[in-house]
């Protein structure tokens, strides 16, 4: 694939044996500026983990993974410029902020590109590879969740076809700010 700016890269599955490479991406998403509006973790948390940790999320979320499914955009260099994940969640079960999930869904969480590659097709094609996988599990809905000042995030997911569901969810960390439930229902893509 090439961006808008004709620079080069692909967009695949995260490979387990590469949670040192998916830890430093991490770390660089959790400095940006946006971070804080971004992120429910700090970059000071998540340097403090063990490399248990990320081996052990690599392998959770990597290739072959039937949970969850971290996908990567590499640039042409070599270069990590992208992430986006997506978990699986069952109906019946409850999600991280203690709502009751009603149907097999997927959530998209840890989302970030490069600041160099903003605004291409980057964040596209991760998305598409995210919503894809989860339409090939059979899932019914994808979802994610947005700060409510994440007016550019919001934008992009909207330009994308998801919607806002009226879920809201309070932040314990930032006592009156919350974040928006945005959707995307399979039977909207035609599927």
């Amino acid at each position: 694939m090439t961006d808008s700016a004709g620079e080069k890269f692909v967009v695949r599955a995260l490979r387990a044996e590469e949670w040192q490479r998916a830890k430093e991406l991490r770390l660089l998403a959790l400095r940006d500026p946006v971070a804080p509006i971004a992120f429910l973790e700090t970059y000071e948390e998540a340097v403090e983990r063990p490399d248990s940790f990320w081996q052990e999320r690599a392998v959770r979320s990597g290739e072959g993974a039937p949970g969850a499914r971290q996908f990567i955009a590499e640039a042409g260099d070599g270069d990590w410029v992208g992430t986006f994940a997506l978990l699986v969640e069952e109906a019946g079960s409850t999600d991280w902020a203690g709502f009751p999930v009603e149907r097999n869904q997927g959530h998209v969480v840890g989302v970030f590109v490069r600041q160099d590659w903003r605004g291409g097709e980057v964040s596209t094609a991760l998305l598409d590879a995210a919503v894809g996988w989860a339409w090939e599990r059979g899932l019914e809905r994808v979802r994610l969740i947005v700060h409510e000042d994440n007016t550019r995030a919001q934008a992009f997911y909207r330009r994308a076809g998801f919607v806002p569901s009226g879920v809201t969810v309070p932040l314990p960390q930032a006592p009156g700010e919350k974040e928006l439930e945005f959707v995307l229902e399979r039977a909207r893509q035609g599927l």
